[in-house]
C-alpha cells in the first residue's frame, strides 16, 4: 500500500503536539502551497524537516506540482527545491500579491524568439564542441569527482531550474583551472543546454539565482515571469534597488 502527503496530513497529528515553525501546507486541487507560517494549528510532520521523508512522501503523493512561498526563507526553499528534484515534481515561487504561477508570460513573438534561442543555442554548442571536450577532459584530470555542478535559477512563471555548469572545485577549493575558467565565464558553456530545454533564453528577461529571487521586493517579483536571459558577461546582475534591506 502506497502513502501519500495527504494521508500523512490528516493523521500526523501526534499525542504531544509540535509545531514546524518555517511553514504551513495548503493542498488544492493536485497542487501542494507550501506557505510562511500562519496562527493557524498545523500537524506536526517529520518530513517537513527530514529531507528523504519529505522526498518519499511527494514520490508517492497526487501531488502535481509545489509551489514555495519564497518568504520562508532561502534555506528551505533550496531544502524544498532539492526534494522536488529528487521526487520529479515542479516547483515555482510564487509571490505574495500575485501567484507567478498562474501568470502567463505576455511577451510578443514569445515563440519566434524561441525558436532564435534554440537555433542560436544548437550552432554555438556545435562550434564550441572541441573547446568543451578539452574543458572536459582537463576538468577530469583536476577534479575527478564531478564534472558538472548545478545551482538553483527561477525562470519563466517562477519555475525553479538547476543551471548547468562546469564544475570549478575539487575537495571545497576551487582550482587553478576553475578560477581560469571563471575569469572568462567558461564555466557557463553548458547553459547553452539550459537553452535548448527553454529554461534560459539570450534575449529576454535578466537571469535570477534563487538567492537573489528570495531577497526581491514584492514590486519586483513580477519579473519572475519573464524567462531569464544569459548576460554577456554570464553572471547574474541584481540591481540594488530590487533588494530588500535585510539590515
Amino acid at each position: 500500500m502506497t502513502s501519500s502527503l495527504v494521508r500523512t496530513l490528516q493523521t500526523a497529528y501526534s499525542e504531544t503536539p509540535q509545531s514546524t515553525s518555517y511553514c504551513t501546507l495548503q493542498w488544492r486541487r493536485g497542487q501542494l502551497l507550501v506557505k510562511s507560517p500562519d496562527k493557524l494549528q498545523q500537524p506536526y510532520l517529520p518530513a517537513l524537516t527530514n529531507q528523504q521523508l519529505l522526498i518519499d512522501c511527494l514520490k508517492h503523493s497526487p501531488v502535481n506540482l509545489v509551489s514555495v512561498d519564497p518568504k520562508i526563507g532561502e534555506h528551505w526553499v533550496k531544502f524544498w527545491a532539492d526534494a522536488c528534484k529528487e521526487a520529479h515534481k515542479p516547483m515555482f515561487l510564487y509571490g505574495s500579491s500575485e501567484n507567478l504561477l498562474f501568470k502567463q508570460n505576455s511577451q510578443p513573438w514569445g515563440w519566434f524568439l524561441r525558436i532564435i534561442d534554440w537555433i542560436a543555442a544548437l550552432v554555438m554548442l556545435l562550434l564550441l564542441t572541441p573547446v568543451i571536450v578539452v574543458l572536459l577532459v582537463l576538468i577530469q584530470i583536476n577534479s575527478p569527482e564531478s564534472l558538472f555542478s548545478g545551482e538553483w535559477y527561477v525562470g519563466e512563471r517562477g519555475k525553479l531550474f538547476q543551471a548547468i555548469k562546469f564544475s570549478t572545485k575539487s575537495k571545497r577549493s576551487v582550482t587553478p583551472l576553475g578560477r581560469w575558467m571563471r575569469q572568462y565565464g567558461l564555466e557557463n558553456l553548458p547553459q547553452l543546454f539550459n537553452i535548448l530545454r527553454g529554461d534560459m533564453s539570450f534575449m529576454r528577461s535578466r537571469c535570477w539565482t534563487l538567492e537573489t529571487a528570495v531577497r526581491l521586493s514584492t514590486e519586483a517579483q513580477m519579473q519572475l515571469n519573464q524567462l531569464p536571459v544569459i548576460t554577456n558577461s554570464w553572471s547574474v546582475q541584481a540591481e540594488s534597488n530590487l533588494i530588500i534591506n535585510n539590515s
